[in-house]
């Protein structure tokens, strides 16, 4: 019998038999840790434990304290989420549909309104799912045989993803003779599980689940009401332009419907835009509209069309920019690594800044700083401000919600607008598109057509970015006067060709590449759709070029 050699990090050897499952490997060896291992690596490969060895290398178990395994585990719980309501209510549809509060929002449809108690039900039923510890298969089947399946489970969001797809055959899920399909890996069975918790919220639930950074915990429940309501409202425009899931999207591309859905989608926005104007024009002591959003939701964009409804009320829009406002280059703070910190809100002259606000509201002309970001200090070329009767300030950028940016302006004189990509659009009822996902492949679009970036370079920073928006935005986006979601339901179907392009150069050697990998599996669901029918004031012409608004 054939042996390959692993090699573990601690220097230990083993030969293994080819063709041994992963998971008895670890049993074998005693390789499992404190916390749940749902994955192995070998060299730079990521392998389910379902799998048989076939190749040697360096081995190591992958738990929940990673970015890859976390995303397994709340694969697999949401694949236990299903079963349990299915055993339940099996005539329920079951809808996946937005993270909220550091869980899984969704509803589940059935004849009867869903209540409180039937969560507790369905929570119970799955906590014995998992003390089974029963074993989730991954099966291959043929296209026919994945449609015969779903359609005997009446899913109809399962079968209009299917009828977009060319492959013969399809990798299945297999749970207790429950059959899914999900994209990405799975654990080896329920019993992983350790933590979780199920509430009842609204119309819905809330499956709740632990973090890579704090893996045996399940976070504190924080409220976001203004951040559901515009979720909500997401999901009522997708019902107006009857679009759900990927499979009614890809049906308009082949139509040819999807040329009316740009321009309906579009006007939400523009709508949505107008909206906010009126508010702001509403509040007469409104001076200061402060736009906050992460990276790559569109804030330029949008604040220049916001301005242009502005003045279709008669207000005169001033922009300031926040950039002009850092301190000298060696003020910079730094973080743990003892890199500059740029996001730091104390990167900026919050002193100078305050100062310079209070003038202009008092009417007088103020002299404005210029960064010069080659030699990492201010200037002072001359440019000045003076707000007219009828102006009103637009500030743009990240500490735009945090009261710190502008305490010495009366909350009265501010209006706060929170801006982020925030798609209600899913693969199907069970498989999410993930808010970040929509901004990532943004940003690396924009990042390879105008500064060169290569898509490996974007999604090697994407985590550091990622770790400035949880500390500087999301924890004062309810403090926002209204939120704008900047998602266009089509918007993947144009941004797939660019993406894609960056992303098939990052090989298996990459750090990058299996980040690269699932994204590439999901962008291929998407039918693609040609750049000419989008508007060049579309907030997506500041991704692909071509705007109005925004210069390469």
């Amino acid at each position: 019998m054939e042996k390959f050699k692993l090699l573990l990090k601690d220097g230990r050897e083993f030969d293994v038999e080819k063709g041994k499952c992963i998971h008895e490997i670890i049993k074998e060896f005693s390789l499992e840790n404190e916390l749940p291992v749902v994955l192995s690596k070998i060299d730079n490969k990521y392998v389910e434990l379902t799998s048989n060895l076939e190749s040697g290398g360096t081995f190591q178990v992958v738990d929940i304290s990673s970015n890859m395994g976390m995303r397994t585990y709340i694969r697999t719980l949401q694949y236990v989420f299903i079963k349990a309501v299915m055993d339940l209510y099996p005539e329920a549809v079951i809808t996946l549909e937005h993270s909220l509060s550091k869980g899984i929002f969704g509803e589940i449809h059935k004849a009867t309104p869903l209540n409180c108690d039937e969560i507790e039900k369905i929570k119970i039923r799955m906590q014995e799912l998992i003390d089974r510890d029963i074993p989730i298969k991954k099966i291959s089947v043929t296209k026919d045989e994945a449609v015969e399946i779903f359609t005997r489970y009446n899913m109809k969001d399962k079968l209009g993803l299917l009828r977009h797809v060319t492959a013969d055959n399809v990798k299945l899920y297999e749970l207790d003779g429950r059959y899914d399909y999900f994209y990405g890996s799975m654990a080896f069975s329920t019993g992983v599980l350790k933590y979780f918790d199920l509430m009842c919220y609204q119309s819905g639930f809330i499956l709740r689940h632990p973090s890579e950074e704090n893996p045996t915990v399940i976070p504190k429940f924080v409220e976001r009401k203004k951040l559901s309501k515009i979720f909500y409202e997401t999901e009522q425009w997708g019902n107006i332009l009857g679009v759900g899931d990927v499979g009614s999207l890809n049906d308009k591309v082949v139509s040819g419907e999807i040329v009316n859905l740009i321009r309906v989608a579009e006007a939400f926005h523009e709508k949505k835009i107008a909206y906010i104007a009126d508010m702001i024009n509403d509040r007469k002591e409104t001076k200061l509209v402060l736009i906050a959003g992460p990276s790559s939701s569109g804030k330029t964009t949008f604040a220049r069309r916001l301005g242009i409804q502005l003045e279709a009320n008669g207000l005169i829009p001033i922009p300031i920019s926040l950039d002009d406002y850092f301190v000298d280059r060696e003020k910079t703070p730094k973080d743990e690594n003892g890199e500059y910190d740029f996001e730091s809100i104390y990167a900026l002259d919050l002193e100078l800044f305050n100062r310079n606000l209070e003038q202009i509201l008092k009417g007088e002309e103020v002299n404005i700083p210029t960064f010069n970001f080659k030699s990492g200090t201010r200037e002072w070329n001359g440019d000045k401000i003076k707000l007219p009767k009828n102006g009103v300030l637009i500030i743009e950028g990240i500490h735009g919600l945090n009261e710190m940016l502008t305490t010495s302006i009366p909350k009265e004189n501010k209006f706060k607008i929170y801006i982020s990509a925030l798609t209600q659009l899913n693969l199907d009822d069970h498989n999410r598109i993930a808010t970040t996902d929509v901004r990532i492949l943004r940003r690396i679009v924009r990042d390879y057509l105008s500064r060169g970036y290569g898509g490996e370079q974007t999604l090697k920073m994407w985590p550091s970015i990622r770790r400035g928006e949880e500390k500087n935005i999301f924890v004062f986006q309810e403090e926002a006067d209204v939120m704008f979601n900047s998602t266009l339901v089509y918007e993947l179907c144009v941004l797939k060709k660019f993406a894609l392009e960056e992303l098939n150069k990052i090989g298996p050697e990459s750090p990058a590449y299996y980040e690269a990998l699932r994204l590439r599996s999901f962008l291929n669901f998407f039918k693609e759709v040609d750049t000419k029918y989008v508007p060049d004031i579309s907030i997506l012409r500041e991704f692909i070029g071509g705007s109005f608004f925004y210069k390469y």
